[in-house]
């Protein structure tokens, strides 16, 4: 798409369309230069007939209107011109309304009424018809009223062209591919028909076999033909279309590398996987005898802490039943990208492998650096891929200019960088990283021309990074009238909540290059509109935009969504994606390929579990055994047509054999399972209203409403799209084509305008976008909720990790930005289980399966665990101050129960640990954050999210900053006062003081009192131990102690003095026994 560099701005509301031009001095090109008339009424372009003159609607004023606005006037409104107010006549091409029938003129049956076809129903043929009603290209075939239906003439030139005749002598053999083989004969041939079964053609065995065309020259040719194109079917086998019965076909070998899988499983060893197993229902019976013992063995003289201690560790088991259970099949993946070369990119042709739409995300350009934005695009524009598979879109939700001047200083930049990666194969392809690998560069390369390239690359970036950081410091003062773009054009997002819809095509279009000469991928500049009074659904809302403008665009098939500050690490992250995504057998089920976080920029403790290891390499290979990973916001290559709320294709099971040698009874119960089964069918039926099919059923919408006239049939399909995909039909025919692509011949304004308009902030009203389409809305995190609707539509995840880590990304390495970040997680989940999402009681009878639903619930319900968690980690300070205790007098029994427990636990961390690849520091700073973060940001989470749902008080959370400039982890020892910090300080507070008290009444008591006192410090001890890294980033650097802790440590000091003033430890505690001292006082 050619827009010749300029940015396009425009409203669809407001009917604004302009061009921008930077480059020449105040240049302002409206659309009319680019297109026809506009229609007075929706603003959309009047095309243009077969004789080239536009669309007339009336024939007395020509007032100009185009025609979907003529036919819904004449079947919805009151049929007549809004200048002259004279009825409108029928059109040739249009159906009939009423009062049509006492006009003149000749009959249009062929346009007149929907005459369905076979060929009509294929969705290519839907999408090809409905974007050449809308973009104007097939200008011989007039557009339905519905969008679906052609005329006759189109149908057979498309026939004409697709099926191949053989011919002899004056004879014509009409060849009919498999997949038409069901359908009707639409072209007027003299073909037998296929269904007859053909005699048997007579030979005589005395004749010789040439005269029957066996042994000749033509039949040598034949079979060395045949013999060829096997040949091109063993080098590469391309992905359209195929089932499991074409894929296996006879006349390829079995075992020939270019028809073996992409990918393969990888099952953890039997000797690691079962003792895991078998310790998993160890603990489960122990915990049962452990249950048994604590409520029957209540304390008496402690009874409400003994209560509150019983309720919490049932909740504890609760919490750990979702979590455990979904790791019972825990599995790898592998995969073969020469096989996927060896299938799809064929030597001498060009490459088959499936387009991919990248999107970008960013808000604030001050708190997310446009250095580390720009070192993501270019690790995007440099990967291992074709590059006219490649289309790279930031969306830039701020509207900054900030980010519009950096990522054309990127686009400049990148026709250096992407020639210079892809020349030595250099890894990562993020710049910035790159240069700062503590590494031999020189390893492995024998170029000489490398040292010598390479210097110069880095005095470039240098370079650039000068540029970049001059752009920052200007924009850190806004002038009052507003930015300006080079041209004196005031920038259009200088008010955030309210400027028009913006999108710049800096790379891909004609005439732009790298230094080389070679094609670059394309990057694309979007910012949606913005409004005052409509609810914009911050980063899902953005991201749907992408979704829309990335359809009418480019329309790749996959799509891949990545934070600003998750580069890619791996350039073949994409080919690793599409081994799965792309296999002939199982991708088709596949809605996304999950990629783990990887981070750089922690330090070597990783004192706040900020890599989160435990979860990405053994949860999540957890649930890549059973129906896939939960989606965690970036990292992931999605199924378009997945996004698009259809349904997962269902395989097709063989039918079944029959016999006759079962007895009668095996017939009745095999007759009632039957008829159970059609029931339970009728009944799914009757719960899945909306239609939610994939492509292939389509076909089922098109045949309308028996009852209903044959008009309002036809146009019940274009209703149902656009009540669920919204009014742009070129957007709705994307959505038909399921390998992507768009028209060619496609107008540039056309497409722009459409990509304008959908990107208004109108747009999604009345809409299923946000509610069963793309990202999902109701939640800040809205990452779990749009993968687990997809899998509630039967769709499965795949769990992807490369050995090469495939992105990496910083992430807050300080205390306060750390607790910030868990607390908007908590919070979305908070936000899902109040809503009608939620997997407790949402998406039954669907293909969720049961163990997915464990883990989904657990993702939603953990910040819950936070008030348990609380009142657990207090019972150890009062138990300690009050002399009291959760457990009564321990048995023999109780203390072989408790021994058993504490065993089962390690023994199942262990073994985790050890199929999973963890190491057990990471493990442990796992477990202490678990208590840092359910303490204080679940907790906060907890109750705001009960406001928001219940009382409508809305929370903002704040972006996360996502990078530093004071030197390596300099920010690990900054210290940021946040609310969050109060409930761990006054824990760890009680805690010490409950410490020192307890161990004071032992000294002063004597050995007796020391055996209970052991089991009082054992849990408060677990609770210290677990918020030191909590303590340690309260004290920030060793050599400097901030004055928090100074008026912390006073105020301890005063409460110390005061509590041992009260308890009074060297009292004894009984009654003051009154001796006499033997002495004669008188």
């Amino acid at each position: 798409m050619d827009t010749k560099g300029r940015l396009v701005a425009g409203s669809h509301n407001r009917n604004e369309f302009v061009l921008i031009n930077a480059d020449e001095i105040a240049r302002v090109t409206s659309v009319k230069e680019l297109s026809g008339q506009i229609c007075q009424i929706c603003g959309d372009e009047i095309e243009i007939s077969l004789d080239g003159e536009p669309f007339v609607a009336c024939n007395e004023c020509a007032f100009p209107v185009c025609r979907p606005c003529y036919e819904y006037e004449r079947r919805e409104g009151n049929q007549a011109c809004p200048q002259c107010k004279t009825r409108y006549k029928r059109i040739k091409g249009c159906p009939r309304v009423e009062g049509d029938e006492e006009e003149d003129g000749a009959d249009d049956l062929e346009n007149e009424f929907d005459i369905a076809s076979q060929d009509r129903r294929d969705p290519h043929h839907i999408a090809a018809v409905m974007l050449s009603a809308r973009l104007n290209i097939n200008r011989g075939s007039q557009p339905h009223v519905s969008g679906i239906s052609t005329p006759a003439e189109f149908d057979a030139a498309s026939v004409a062209t697709e099926i191949p005749l053989l011919t002899y002598g004056e004879e014509h053999a009409l060849i009919v591919p498999p997949f038409m083989s069901c359908g009707k004969r639409v072209h007027p041939m003299p073909v037998p028909d296929p269904s007859l079964t053909l005699p048997p053609r007579p030979m005589d065995p005395k004749k010789d076999l040439a005269d029957y065309g066996y042994g000749t020259v033509a039949w040598k040719e034949r079979m060395e033909d045949w013999k060829r194109k096997q040949n091109e079917k063993l080098q590469v086998v391309k992905h359209e279309g195929y089932n499991r019965d074409e894929f296996e076909d006879p006349d390829l070998p079995v075992m020939d590398e270019g028809r073996q899988p992409l990918s393969r499983k990888l099952p953890i060893p039997s000797s690691k996987i079962n003792p895991y197993r078998l310790i998993i229902l160890l603990r489960l019976v122990v915990l049962v005898l452990f249950f048994h013992y604590r409520i029957l063995h209540p304390v008496n003289d402690a009874y409400v802490l003994w209560l509150l201690s019983v309720i919490c560790e049932i909740w504890f088991a609760v919490s750990w039943i979702l979590d455990q259970f979904p790791k019972w099949c825990p599995i790898e993946r592998e995969t073969y990208l020469d096989r996927l070369s060896l299938r799809y990119e064929k030597e001498g042709k060009p490459s088959d492998l499936a387009s991919v739409d990248i999107f970008v995300s960013t808000v604030d350009p001050l708190k997310e650096p446009p250095l580390i934005t720009a070192n993501t695009v270019l690790s995007i524009l440099s990967v291992d891929y074709p590059v006219d598979k490649v289309a790279c879109y930031v969306s830039d939700d701020g509207a900054a200019m900030l980010t519009f001047e950096a990522l054309s200083e990127t686009s400049e930049f990148a026709r250096k960088w992407v020639p210079f990666c892809k020349k030595f194969s250099i890894e990562p392809r993020a710049p910035e990283w790159y240069f700062s690998q503590k590494v031999d560069y020189l390893r492995d390369k024998v170029d000489p021309a490398f040292v010598r390239e390479r210097r110069a690359m880095k005095r470039e970036y240098e370079e650039f990074k000068v540029r970049i950081n001059g752009l920052v410091s200007t924009a850190q003062k806004v002038p009052e009238e507003g930015w300006t773009m080079q041209d004196g054009t005031p920038w259009p997002g200088n008010n955030i909540r309210d400027h028009p819809g913006m999108i710049q095509v800096f790379l891909g279009h004609d005439g732009v290059r790298d230094i080389e000469g070679n094609e670059l991928p394309r990057l694309i500049y979007v910012s949606r509109e913005k409004r005052p009074g409509f609810d914009h659904h911050k980063k899902a809302g953005a991201m749907n935009a992408l979704v829309r403008v990335s359809a009418i665009i480019s329309n790749a098939p996959f799509l891949l969504n990545v934070d600003c500050d998750h580069y890619i690490n791996n350039s073949k992250a994409l080919r690793e994606a599409m081994c799965f995504m792309m296999d002939p057998i199982s991708g088709k089920k596949i809605c996304y390929v999950q990629f783990p976080q990887r981070f750089d920029g922690i330090d070597r403790h990783d004192r706040y579990s900020n890599r989160n290891v435990v979860f990405f390499d053994i949860n999540m290979k957890g649930l890549d055994g059973i129906q896939g990973p939960i989606y965690v916001g970036t990292g992931c290559v999605f199924r378009r047509q997945a996004l698009y709320g259809y349904d997962a294709p269902v395989k097709k099971k063989p039918p079944r054999r029959t016999c006759n040698c079962l007895p009668k009874w095996c017939c009745c119960c095999c007759c009632r399972s039957k008829k159970k089964n059609k029931k339970s069918k009728s009944n799914d039926n009757k719960k899945n209203k909306e239609v939610t099919k994939q492509i292939y059923a389509l076909e089922n919408i098109e045949e309308g409403i028996e009852g209903i006239d044959n008009e309002k049939s036809s146009l019940m399909p274009q209703i149902k799209f656009e009540k669920k995909f919204g009014q742009s039909p070129v957007f709705i025919a994307s959505t038909l084509m399921e390998d992507g692509g768009v028209p060619k011949g496609a107008t540039t304004a056309s497409l722009l305008k459409e990509a304008i308009h959908v990107i208004s902030c109108g747009y999604e009203d009345k809409t299923d976008w946000g509610k069963e389409v793309g990202w999902i809305y109701g939640s800040v995190t809205e990452d779990i909720l749009t993968g687990f609707k997809m899998h509630c539509h039967g769709w499965r995840s795949v769990y992807c990790i490369p050995k090469r880590p495939a992105f990496k990304g910083s992430a807050p390495i300080n205390l306060s930005d750390r607790l910030h970040q868990v607390l908007r997680w908590a919070l979305g989940s908070v936000e899902i289980f109040l809503s009608r999402h939620c997997p407790i009681w949402y998406g039954y009878g669907c293909g969720l399966k049961p163990l997915e639903r464990f883990s989904y619930i657990a993702s939603v319900v953990y910040p819950l665990t936070s008030i348990p968690l609380l009142i657990y980690c207090t019972l150890p300070a009062v138990c300690l101050l009050t002399g009291k205790f959760i457990v009564p007098e321990i048995s023999n029994y109780a203390s072989l129960l408790f021994m058993s427990l504490f065993v089962v636990i390690a023994v199942t961390s262990i073994l985790e640990m050890q199929w999973g690849g963890v190491g057990i520091h990471d493990w442990w700073r796992n477990e202490q954050f678990w208590v840092i973060g359910g303490v204080s940001s679940h907790l906060f989470a907890l109750f705001q999210g009960l406001l928001k749902v219940l009382a409508g008080v809305n929370t903002n959370f704040t972006v996360t900053s996502k990078g530093g400039d004071d030197g390596e982890f300099s920010e690990l020892y900054l210290f940021k006062w946040t609310s969050l910090l109060i409930p761990p300080m006054t824990l760890l507070i009680i805690n010490v003081i409950g410490v020192i008290v307890g161990v004071s009444d032992a000294i002063s008591n004597g050995y007796d009192s020391w055996g209970p006192l052991f089991g009082r410090l054992f849990f408060a001890i677990w609770v210290i131990v677990h918020l030191y890294p909590f303590l340690k980033g309260l004290m920030g650097k060793q050599d400097r102690l901030p004055t928090i802790i100074v008026v912390w440590s006073i105020l301890l000091a005063s409460i110390l003095s005061l509590l041992w003033a009260r308890v009074n430890p060297f009292v004894s505690k009984g009654d003051i026994v009154l001796e006499v001292c033997g002495l004669d006082c008188d």
